[in-house]
């Protein structure tokens, strides 16, 4: 599989850091009374007219933009009964449209994700939350008992949740960088299945280099991994979060990964070159 090696965009040295720069243009206060899943008639309606837009017209522009490519589609026809009960779905996360490709590929628009609290507080945060964001409370205890009751609900009723375990999104990147253990965490609470997914890259023809793009994109779609009930909680969580990495892994040709699997404050190798950034101005 190709490498991009890119060296314009500024990866910071902590593997779970984010380099964007997002202004936040509200303040929310994630605390016990904050509605994570809004299931009021308002949203609903709103949701609906969003997801036509989204098989109309975005899906159709994240193909051509991101020259996409879907593998891996018979797994969920193979698994079927066992993902329609709900599931988690991991994957690397090395695209702003990225979760839209994963919609795309999975053929689903009521799929939700866990998202960074600046993300649902700036300029498109309405995009985000219709899009199917829950921000993720920072430092309120009781607002994340609030958000954990609510997303193990929404999983209970079948719903399906996206989680980017690398904890940020690192564009064009090749490794896969260590996993938070959130998703593990979800599964074995819940008892569904990891779905993992993997972003791969494909050396651009000529057309595509006109685009400036560094790579096109190829999202595969492996088979459902059950979690681990037999066993201690911890060590259940670090042993899914440890496949689920190395299926990753697998499907993106990083059999001789660089990193650990479990994130531990770990930080950026320099498999390439030792300085990034280069003439970056903003994101592709």
């Amino acid at each position: 599989m190709f490498d991009p090696k890119c060296d314009k965009f500024p990866y910071p040295m902590d593997t779970g850091s984010h380099y964007l720069n997002v202004k936040s243009e509200i303040n929310l206060n994630l605390d016990e009374n904050y509605n994570y899943i809004d299931e009021s008639k308002k949203f609903t309606k709103k949701l609906k007219w969003f997801r036509f837009v989204l098989r109309l017209i975005v899906f159709p522009m994240t193909k051509i933009r991101l020259n996409l490519k879907v593998k891996g589609r018979k797994n969920l026809k193979e698994y079927k009964e066992l993902l329609a009960n709900g599931c988690i779905t991991v994957c690397n996360h090395v695209h702003m449209w990225d979760f839209l490709a994963i919609m795309y590929a999975l053929r689903k628009t009521n799929i939700k994700f866990l998202a960074w609290k600046e993300n649902m507080e700036a300029s498109n945060r309405n995009l985000v939350k219709l899009a199917g964001g829950i921000p993720i409370p920072d430092g309120n205890m009781k607002g994340y008992v609030k958000f954990y009751k609510e997303v193990n609900n929404y999983l209970n009723n079948k719903g399906w949740l996206h989680i980017y375990s690398e904890g940020s999104m690192w564009e064009f990147y090749k490794p896969i960088r260590p996993f938070k253990d959130g998703a593990s965490h979800f599964s074995i609470k819940s008892n569904k299945p990891i779905l993992p997914l993997a972003i791969s890259y494909r050396k651009n023809g000529f057309i595509r280099k006109l685009f400036k793009s560094p790579a096109s994109l190829t999202i595969n779609i492996g088979k459902p991994i059950m979690p681990i009930l037999d066993k201690p909680f911890k060590e259940a969580k670090d042993e899914l979060t440890i496949k689920v990495h190395k299926v990753i892994c697998e499907m993106t040709d990083n059999y001789n990964n660089i990193y650990e699997p479990i994130y531990n404050n770990s930080k950026r190798i320099d498999y390439y070159i030792d300085k990034y950034g280069k003439n970056y101005k903003k994101s592709w």
